[in-house]
């Protein structure tokens, strides 16, 4: 058992480092090119928090991305650099990985449309109050100045020797978004292997016997154990099925769902590269307090 959990752990390990790393690298360069051809001052009209259609846009144009928690995270950058509204930035960094395509199709298969619809509008709803309090309350002051800079690139001028040669704009975009890479690397080498020695070494039957309908503490449970359990879209709601076979209620799925691929722990890690302690605290604690009260809602009005 021990060797199979070990081969697991290096399994996801070398999974989610090849997968994370192609995603963050070919999401960066696709919102450079989106930069390069959208202006920012069209971003910031669309995403403006002055605007109180930009939250809804915010959520809906997290609902049809489709980014896991992680990947989420150049395009914050992008929005950033954009100067788009706070409040609005966080309502996509919250909706992203919870709304997307890919997990709501899988929910509709699984459990049913009258549970996807619950899911959906709760998730969105509190994405969307979440990101209008945080900008009310001033945390915007808890981004890094470095996060709205654009990393400068260099260009093979006449130091060179000869003729001034011009960067193309494909390779200036390559520069800054490998530029970028190198900077989160090690919080996302970190993130990873914390995450893939807990997929390896935490059974399901154990989250199923903490989570069982018997334990009042079970949503709860279920939240916290969700945001160190890095799980991706696409194996999720399989392994949410497998729980519910063995006894997990649906409240307390739905809290470990939002947990795990609404702030997974390579997503804080990465966010450390953007926002100051105070505001990471926050955004764990928005996701768990969103995963707890849908679990709980979910509970009140379906068993």
């Amino acid at each position: 058992m021990n060797t199979e959990m070990l081969m697991n752990t290096l399994n996801m390990f070398a999974f989610l480092t090849v997968e994370l790393t192609l995603l963050f690298l070919a999401i960066s360069y696709l919102v450079g090119v989106l930069q390069m051809y959208i202006p920012p001052a069209k971003i910031q009209s669309i995403l403006s928090a002055k605007n109180g259609k930009g939250y809804v846009v915010a959520a809906l144009l997290g609902a049809i991305t489709p980014f896991c928690s992680c990947s989420t995270i150049p395009f914050l950058k992008g929005l950033l650099r954009a100067q788009a509204g706070f409040g609005t930035m966080m309502v996509f960094l919250f909706s992203s990985p919870l709304l997307n395509p890919i997990i709501i199709g899988l929910f509709a298969v699984t459990f049913g449309l009258k549970v996807t619809v619950f899911y959906f509008v709760f998730a969105m709803g509190i994405s969307v109050i979440a990101g209008y309090l945080l900008e009310k309350l001033g945390f915007e002051k808890y981004v890094k100045p470095e996060a709205y800079i654009a990393p400068e690139t260099k260009s093979c001028g006449s130091s060179c020797g000869g003729k001034a040669k011009p960067v193309s704009k494909w390779l200036t975009i390559w520069n800054s978004t490998w530029s970028d890479f190198k900077k989160v690397l090690p919080y996302l080498m970190a993130g990873i292997a914390i995450g893939s020695l807990i997929y390896g070494f935490m059974p399901t039957e154990f989250v199923a016997s903490v989570a069982s309908d018997d334990n009042p503490w079970a949503i709860p449970v279920s939240a916290v154990i969700g945001i160190p359990l890095y799980i991706r879209a696409e194996a999720v709601i399989p392994l949410s099925a497998a729980l519910v076979a063995k006894g997990m209620g649906l409240g307390a799925v739905m809290a470990l769902i939002i947990g795990s691929a609404g702030a997974s722990l390579t997503e804080v890690v990465l966010l450390k590269s953007i926002f100051k302690n105070p505001m990471v605290i926050t955004f764990v604690a928005v996701i768990l307090t969103m995963a707890i009260v849908t679990g709980f809602a979910y509970q009140m009005l379906f068993v």
